[in-house]
C-alpha cells in the first residue's frame, strides 16, 4: 500500500467536471431553450471513474479522533457529559481537549483560600480528578492544555476577555509554577499510572499570539512559560508528552521549532489552530494579533481552501525543520473562530467539512474541531438553541447538522482510492465494501435561493459485484437539516421538555436510499451545501 504523499501525487481515478444546460436531456445533451446561460438554468455535472481494486492508500480519521470543548469546570455537567457520549457513540473520538484546567473554579492553586487551614495542601485535585475519571469512564482520553494562570500566582490581572474571565498574564513567580507543573503531572501518574498517562498530550497554554496582558512581549514570554513548563513534566517522567506552541493562525510554527532546537528544549509534537476566517494567507510569525490592518496587496483565502493552505504551510515548516518527523495536531478548526449561525448551525458545514478532509489527508495526525458541545460559555450563558455557537451539539443534546456530517463522514473507510474530483473522498473498507462521499459546495447563505445550480455525479465503478447495490445517506436543506423543525415551531429561546425531544428526532438522519447500479453507473444529483454519503455493497 502506497503511504499518502505518495497516494497524493499520483493520479489514476478520472474526474471531469462539465457545465450543462438543466433543460438539456441526459441522452442527447440537446441545446436548451430560453434563457440558457444564466446560471439558474445550469446544473453542474461531474464524471467520476472509480476502480474497486486500486491499491490505494492508509486513510486514518484523523479529523473525528478529537473534539474541543469549553472550561475544564464544564465537564463536570451532566449536559457536557450526554453531548460527550453521543459523540463518542458517532465518531472515533479519542481525545478531549479545554481550557482552564488551572482557573480558579477547578482549585488547584488557591493559597489565598487555604492559608485558613494549615492542614490543607498546597495543591487540590478533587475536581481535577473528578474531571479526568469522567473523561476515562466515558472511554475517552484528555488532551491537557495547561492553562490559564490561577489568579494567586498570575503576574498581574488580566483584563476582561471572555465571559468566565481567565487569566493569561505569565506567572508572577517561576519557581511556584514549576513546583505547581510538576506536582500537577505527579499527581496524574500517581493515580493513572505512567502507562496510561504517557498517552496523553501535555499542550502549554492557548493561543499566545493573540497576547499576554499589554506590556509582556509574546514570544519572548511564551518561550519562557514554555521552555519551564516542559522541564516540569519531563522531570516526572521523559515519556509523557509534551508540545506547542498552541497558537491561532498557525504562527510561529518555524520560529518556535527553532528556538526549541537551538535551546536544546524537548518538544514532542506541534500543536496549532486554523480556522475558516480572514486574511489568514498573512504568515504573521512575529505574533500579530488577527483582525490588524492587512498589508496592500493580500488577498483573503476562501473559507474552503483556508484550512488546507494554512495546515500544507506548517506541515512543510516542520518538514524544513531541524525536527521534521514532529506530529502535527490542530487542536482547534472550524469553519468559523466567530458565531456565524449561517455558517455553524447550518448544512453548510457538510461540504465545508469533507473538502477540508481531502485538503488536508497525508499533512496532519490529529484535529480536533472546536467544539463537540454548545455547554460553553466563552460569551456567556447560551439564550436559544442556535445562535452559531461552536458546538455541532445544541443546547438540550439536540444535534446540528454538523454533527450528522461528522456521524456520515465517519462511515468512511480506512483506505483512499484516487479521484480527480476535489468534490468527492473515495474509500474502501476492510470487508471490500465501498463508501464515497459527495458534496456541492457552495458559499452560506441566510436565505438559500431555490435556483442556485444543483450539482449532478456520474459515477463508474469497476471491480465490484454485480449484483452490488448502492445505499445514499443525505445531509441538505431536507435531509438531517433540524433548522427546519426549529423555524416551524416558531424559534423558542428556551424550548419546552417535549419540543425538545420533537427537535432532537428532527435532527436525525432518515435512512438510507437504496439505489441500483448499471452495469456499475450511478447518477446522484445534489443539491447546493448538499452533502451525500453512498454505500457500494
Amino acid at each position: 500500500m502506497m503511504n499518502r504523499r505518495q497516494f497524493l501525487s499520483t493520479t489514476a481515478a478520472v474526474g471531469a467536471l462539465t457545465i450543462i444546460p438543466r433543460s438539456v436531456s441526459a441522452k442527447g445533451f440537446a441545446a436548451s431553450s430560453g434563457n440558457a446561460g444564466s446560471v439558474n438554468d445550469f446544473i453542474q455535472m461531474e464524471k467520476i471513474v472509480v476502480n474497486a481494486l486500486d491499491q490505494g492508500a492508509s486513510f486514518p480519521h484523523f479529523w473525528e479522533q478529537m473534539f474541543g470543548s469549553g472550561q475544564a469546570i464544564l465537564s463536570l455537567r451532566e449536559s457536557y457529559r450526554k453531548d460527550l457520549r453521543l459523540t463518542k457513540e458517532n465518531t472515533q473520538m479519542r481525545y478531549v481537549r479545554f481550557h482552564d484546567i488551572f482557573g480558579d473554579q477547578v482549585g488547584v492553586y488557591t493559597p489565598d483560600r487555604d492559608a485558613k487551614d494549615n492542614h490543607v495542601p498546597a495543591y487540590n485535585y478533587t475536581y481535577v480528578d473528578q474531571i479526568y475519571d469522567g473523561l476515562l469512564e466515558a472511554g475517552v482520553r484528555p488532551f491537557v492544555e495547561l492553562s490559564f494562570m490561577p489568579r494567586a500566582l498570575a503576574d498581574k490581572p488580566s483584563p476582561p476577555n471572555i465571559w468566565y474571565v481567565p487569566n493569561n498574564a505569565p506567572p508572577k513567580d517561576y519557581a511556584v509554577w514549576d513546583d505547581m507543573i510538576e506536582q500537577f503531572t505527579r499527581h496524574l501518574v500517581s493515580r493513572y499510572g505512567i502507562d496510561e498517562v504517557s498517552q496523553w498530550y501535555f499542550e502549554v497554554w492557548n493561543e499566545p499570539d493573540w497576547g499576554f496582558p499589554e506590556g509582556y512581549p509574546r514570544l519572548e514570554t511564551y518561550y519562557k512559560l514554555y521552555d519551564h513548563t516542559v522541564r516540569a513534566i519531563k522531570k516526572v517522567d521523559s515519556r509523557l508528552r509534551v508540545g506547542g506552541p498552541a497558537t491561532a493562525n498557525c504562527n510561529w510554527v518555524t520560529r518556535f521549532l527553532k528556538y526549541c532546537h537551538e535551546n536544546q528544549i524537548p518538544i514532542d509534537f506541534v500543536a496549532t489552530h486554523i480556522y475558516g476566517d480572514g486574511m489568514s494567507n498573512i504568515v504573521d510569525d512575529a505574533g500579530g494579533i488577527p483582525g490588524d490592518p492587512v498589508p496592500d496587496g493580500l488577498k483573503a483565502i476562501p473559507r474552503n481552501q483556508l484550512a488546507g493552505k494554512q495546515i500544507a504551510k506548517v506541515h512543510k515548516q516542520i518538514k524544513e525543520s531541524a525536527t521534521p518527523l514532529l506530529p502535527l495536531i490542530i487542536s482547534e478548526y472550524n469553519a468559523s473562530w466567530m458565531n456565524l449561525p449561517d455558517i455553524l448551525d447550518t448544512v453548510y458545514m457538510g461540504p465545508w467539512l469533507a473538502g477540508t478532509i481531502r485538503q488536508c489527508d497525508g499533512l496532519v495526525d490529529m484535529m480536533s474541531f472546536w467544539t463537540f458541545s454548545d455547554v460553553f460559555e466563552e460569551g456567556g450563558i447560551a439564550r436559544k438553541p442556535f445562535y452559531g455557537g461552536f458546538g455541532f451539539i445544541a443546547t438540550g443534546n439536540i444535534p446540528k447538522p454538523a454533527f450528522n456530517a461528522f456521524a456520515l463522514l465517519h462511515k468512511l473507510g480506512d483506505t483512499r482510492l484516487q479521484s480527480d474530483s476535489e468534490s468527492s473522498l473515495v474509500t474502501r473498507r476492510a470487508d471490500g465494501s465501498l463508501v464515497v462521499a459527495l458534496w456541492n459546495y457552495a458559499e452560506p447563505s441566510a436565505n438559500p435561493n431555490p435556483s442556485e445550480p444543483a450539482k449532478t455525479f456520474e459515477l463508474a465503478f469497476t471491480g465490484i459485484s454485480k449484483k452490488a447495490k448502492a445505499y445514499l445517506s443525505r445531509l441538505d436543506e431536507t435531509h438531517g437539516n433540524v433548522l427546519t423543525a426549529y423555524k416551524a415551531m416558531g424559534e423558542p429561546a428556551w424550548p419546552t421538555r417535549e419540543q425538545t425531544v420533537s427537535l432532537q428526532a428532527a435532527a436525525k438522519l432518515s435512512p438510507p436510499e437504496t439505489m441500483s447500479l448499471n452495469n456499475g453507473n450511478i447518477k446522484v444529483e445534489i443539491p447546493p451545501r448538499g452533502l451525500v454519503l453512498m454505500e457500494i455493497r
